[in-house]
């Protein structure tokens, strides 16, 4: 009789962090107790709280231990399991809006301010069930969905639901999927597709890798009723062969649905065959277009193709073609069983249900958070994340990736949907936020996603293969401290020439984070051409270390760190810099105890 199930995450955060050793010691442990009839050991996906991993629940008083090590399993295992007795100094503190000094015990994940304000659709599952097992899978309503649609539901009606819950697509462009499946099913064909895009690319992004590692039979299923809608009888999976965690438990996944008939031949005895595949993509960005993720599927250099003809009419291998993200995919069970007005009761008017937020960058609680749409990002950053570290100001959030734009701190209470962030000059994207500080340089943050896509560019247009290395290099060129107002001139109208002639998203996307830049920080621009100064200070051609005479006490720690030999001086005396050798590399900064040298 089993009494306790211990959860464990076995999601790549987590599994980097040593959970996979943490389930071993447990199962050893619980064997010299002689729990091991009494304690079920449950690999889940991810949680969500990527930053507090190892994450282990014990149900069923869900207590919530966090950055849980193998020596602190004996103690869980006697005290808690055996004994009845919280470990409490692994129990999560939380720290509430009214606490000032000491931290809230939080016990159950629920109850935590991380996961207070979220509605979890599209992520359900994950920290929830074993993924590997399809067992787990259907005692959570799983393929109740497709049993329903093939059961019930004629192919028009599900396409009818679909655009009556008004989800959008979430791999960043917002195209309302109910209307693309109805143009798949429009054109006639004796093969059809279903594509999966699980080439999750964003630097910062991790959505689709956690639901594919959390919860891979939703995609399936979710596949399978996109198929039976659309007319097609073969779907393909094409994911980053960098996610082999997801991977494989994809293929377990696959090959489970295929055992139990929810794959093949007569699906349900409703005469309707669906099969799917898994292709590897080899890590090239421009394979998250749906053209050339369909060129790469065929077995060719994944370059896009010029539209039209559309997918739903030209696909994968010349055929119609239905192509979403894994994300998309994930909230259609969900809308099957539990109607289009359910889903459409969340998020705004225009934007409905819930988005998927891989959460990072300056914040104390990184990690995946599913909120509804219209949520402000200042709940977000300030409630969610937990605020800025170390007592910094927010700054900007970056939406979107190298394909998104900034949102600066005077627009923090902006609500998040897709027309919003538009109307600023960003875009929701696939769903990364990077959050940033005051230490951040937004004109060095620009050529950072710039330089992302530079070197993804497949070079099949000018505009994007020869624009995108002309545009870095200006920015180059401010950031060394020889630039022009001239030349901020000559960014944006560079930009925008990109934005309208590149042929694929890639491209006339990739001007957004200078954009975006120049739209809210123009000031920054202008410090680094007319000052010749980085206002953070950041960008090292335009730094200066000096000493602070009067804090200075000459105690020599930083001329002992320095490893060019640029700080001189005699000890209790002040120290100087020669800044014709100081090569910036901020050792004498973190080794300084008195504050006396700083950044100008």
């Amino acid at each position: 009789m089993i009494r306790s199930h211990v959860l464990i995450c076995g999601g790549t955060g987590c599994t980097s962090s040593g959970s996979a050793v943490l389930i071993d010691t447990f199962e050893e442990e619980l064997k010299k107790n002689g729990l091991e009839e009494e304690i079920k050991i449950v690999k889940t996906g991810c949680f969500g709280l990527c930053a507090l991993g190892p994450v282990v629940i014990v149900y069923p008083e869900g207590t919530f231990y966090s950055q849980v090590t193998k020596e602190d399993v004996k103690e869980i295992v006697s005290e808690h399991l055996l004994k009845g007795r919280i470990v409490e100094r692994l129990v999560y503190a939380d720290v509430g809006e009214d606490v000032k000094q000491d931290a809230q015990k939080v016990v159950a994940l629920s109850d935590t301010n991380f996961y207070k304000s979220q509605k979890r659709v599209a992520l359900r599952n994950c920290g929830v069930i074993n993924p590997e097992s399809i067992d787990e899978y259907i005692a959570m309503d799983g393929y109740a969905a497709l049993g329903k649609v093939l059961t019930e539901m004629k192919p028009e009606d599900v396409i009818n639901v679909m655009k009556e819950s008004g989800l959008r697509g979430r791999g960043g462009g917002g195209f309302p999927t109910g209307l693309k499946w109805s143009f798949t099913a429009a054109n006639q064909a004796d093969q059809k597709y279903v594509v999966c895009n699980a080439d999750e690319g964003d630097p910062g992004a991790f959505m689709d890798r956690s639901v594919l590692e959390g919860d891979p039979h939703c995609i399936i299923e979710a596949m399978a009723i996109c198929g039976y809608a659309t007319g097609a009888s073969e779907g393909y999976v094409y994911v980053r062969a960098e996610y082999p965690i997801a991977v494989k438990r994809l293929e377990m996944a696959i090959d489970q649905a295929r055992e139990y008939g929810l794959l093949g031949k007569n699906i349900f005895d409703s005469g309707f065959d669906f099969d799917l595949f898994i292709r590897l993509g080899a890590g090239a960005f421009v394979c998250g277009e749906e053209t050339a993720l369909m060129t790469s599927i065929e077995g060719n250099r994944g370059e896009p193709r010029p539209r039209p003809p559309y997918p739903a009419v030209k696909g994968l291998f010349g055929k119609p073609t239905t192509e979403n993200n894994v994300e998309t995919f994930a909230n259609v069970p969900q809308i099957i069983l539990n109607g289009a007005e359910w889903f459409a009761s969340m998020g705004t008017e225009k934007s409905k249900g819930t988005k998927v937020f891989a959460l990072g960058g300056n914040i104390k609680n990184t990690g995946l958070v599913e909120i509804p749409m219209g949520t402000t990002l200042r709940h977000i950053i300030e409630d969610i994340g937990g605020g800025i570290p170390d007592g910094k100001k927010f700054k900007a959030a970056q939406t979107g990736g190298p394909s998104g734009g900034c949102i600066p701190a005077s627009l923090i209470d902006t609500e998040i949907d897709y027309d919003n962030l538009t109307a600023i000059g960003c875009m929701m994207g696939s769903g990364g936020l990077i959050v940033m500080d005051e230490s951040k340089c937004m004109v060095d943050i620009a050529k950072f996603f710039l330089t992302s896509t530079v070197d993804e560019s497949c070079g099949k247009c000018t505009p994007c293969r020869i624009g995108t290395v002309r545009l870095k290099e200006l920015l180059d060129k401010i950031t060394s401290g020889n630039g022009t107002l001239e030349d901020i001139d000559k960014i944006e109208e560079l930009s925008h020439y990109i934005k309208a002639n590149s042929l694929c998203g890639l491209g006339q996307t990739a001007p957004n984070p200078v954009l975006a830049t120049l739209k809210f920080f123009r000031d920054e621009y202008v410090a680094h051409v007319v000052d010749k100064k980085c206002p953070a200070g950041v960008c090292k051609d335009l730094l200066r270390y000096k000493v602070i005479e009067d804090k200075c006490k000459g105690c020599t720690a930083c001329a002992r760190v320095c490893p060019v030999g640029a700080i001189s001086g005699a000890v209790k005396q002040p120290h100087t810099i020669d800044s014709t050798k100081c090569i910036k590399c901020g050792a004498c900064i973190e080794k300084c105890k008195f504050g006396a040298i700083v950044k100008e």
